[in-house]
């Protein structure tokens, strides 16, 4: 049975740390993360509750449509 409080953790499971320390994830890891723990959502669902739940992440997305790329923006540091 899914919990919310593993939403959180698949989230932060999803994150990968780039080269620099450039923290990004993206809504196919996000949703692989979440199936893990019996949370089954599409791309859209997962999408919706990056934008609502993380405010500290911007969308970085290249191209249209619901596989979108997400960073961690610090302002602070200059947005990257």
């Amino acid at each position: 049975m899914p919990r919310a409080y593993e939403i959180e953790t698949a989230f932060v499971a999803a994150i990968s740390i780039g080269r620099g320390g450039r923290r990004t994830v993206s809504t196919t890891d996000f949703v692989r993360e979440l199936g893990h723990v019996n949370w089954h959502w599409t791309l859209a669902e997962a999408n919706r509750w990056i934008e609502t739940h993380q405010h500290s992440f911007r969308d970085v997305s290249t191209e249209e449509g619901e596989r979108r790329t997400f960073h961690l923006f610090n302002p602070n540091n200059g947005g990257r």
